[in-house]
Protein backbone atom coordinates (compact mmCIF):
# COMPACT_ATOMS: atom_id res chain seq x y z
CA UNK A 1 0.00 0.00 0.00
CA UNK A 2 2.83 2.28 1.00
CA UNK A 3 4.87 1.79 -2.44
CA UNK A 4 1.74 2.40 -4.56
CA UNK A 5 1.43 5.96 -3.00
CA UNK A 6 4.78 6.20 -2.97
CA UNK A 7 4.99 5.09 -7.04
CA UNK A 8 1.91 7.39 -7.54
CA UNK A 9 3.20 10.55 -5.78
CA UNK A 10 6.06 10.85 -7.88
CA UNK A 11 4.38 9.95 -11.01
CA UNK A 12 2.43 13.20 -10.19
CA UNK A 13 5.83 15.18 -9.10
CA UNK A 14 6.97 13.70 -12.66
CA UNK A 15 4.13 15.16 -14.46
CA UNK A 16 3.58 18.40 -12.37
CA UNK A 17 7.64 19.33 -13.31
CA UNK A 18 7.27 18.42 -17.04
CA UNK A 19 4.27 20.61 -17.29
CA UNK A 20 6.03 23.60 -15.34
CA UNK A 21 8.24 25.27 -18.53
CA UNK A 22 10.48 27.60 -15.88
CA UNK A 23 12.78 27.20 -13.17
CA UNK A 24 11.65 28.77 -9.59
CA UNK A 25 13.15 28.03 -6.09
CA UNK A 26 14.20 24.14 -5.85
CA UNK A 27 12.45 23.44 -9.21
CA UNK A 28 15.45 24.26 -11.92
CA UNK A 29 14.73 23.18 -15.59
CA UNK A 30 18.35 23.48 -18.07
CA UNK A 31 15.64 24.00 -21.23
CA UNK A 32 13.73 27.16 -19.25
CA UNK A 33 16.55 28.76 -17.28
CA UNK A 34 14.76 31.84 -16.35
CA UNK A 35 11.43 32.22 -13.75
CA UNK A 36 8.55 33.23 -15.73
CA UNK A 37 5.56 34.62 -13.35
CA UNK A 38 3.92 35.74 -16.32
CA UNK A 39 2.30 32.66 -17.32
CA UNK A 40 3.44 30.49 -14.06
CA UNK A 41 2.70 32.40 -10.98
CA UNK A 42 0.20 29.51 -10.05
CA UNK A 43 -0.30 26.46 -7.99
CA UNK A 44 -0.05 23.23 -9.52
CA UNK A 45 -2.65 20.81 -8.46
CA UNK A 46 -2.20 17.13 -9.47
CA UNK A 47 -4.55 14.30 -9.06
CA UNK A 48 -4.21 10.70 -9.89
CA UNK A 49 -7.66 9.91 -11.76
CA UNK A 50 -7.91 6.25 -13.55
CA UNK A 51 -3.94 5.67 -13.36
CA UNK A 52 -3.77 8.65 -14.95
CA UNK A 53 -2.16 12.05 -14.22
CA UNK A 54 -4.36 15.06 -14.19
CA UNK A 55 -3.35 18.40 -12.93
CA UNK A 56 -5.23 21.71 -12.94
CA UNK A 57 -4.04 24.76 -11.86
CA UNK A 58 -5.16 27.65 -9.25
CA UNK A 59 -4.18 30.83 -8.80
CA UNK A 60 -1.33 32.11 -6.20
CA UNK A 61 -3.35 34.36 -3.30
CA UNK A 62 -0.98 37.79 -3.12
CA UNK A 63 -2.80 39.04 -0.09
CA UNK A 64 -1.87 38.71 3.74
CA UNK A 65 -4.34 37.44 6.78
CA UNK A 66 -4.37 41.14 8.08
CA UNK A 67 -3.26 44.49 8.08
CA UNK A 68 -0.44 44.59 10.33
CA UNK A 69 1.03 42.66 7.36
CA UNK A 70 2.67 44.58 4.04
CA UNK A 71 2.20 42.56 0.97
CA UNK A 72 5.18 42.27 -1.24
CA UNK A 73 5.86 40.96 -4.35
CA UNK A 74 7.63 38.12 -5.56
CA UNK A 75 10.82 37.78 -6.34
CA UNK A 76 13.98 35.68 -7.62
CA UNK A 77 15.40 33.62 -5.09
CA UNK A 78 19.21 34.19 -5.05
CA UNK A 79 22.25 31.63 -4.03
Amino acid sequence: MELENLLINACITMHSAEARKESRGAHAREDFTKRDDENWMKHTLGYWEEGKVKLEYRPVHMNTLDDEVDTFPPKARVY
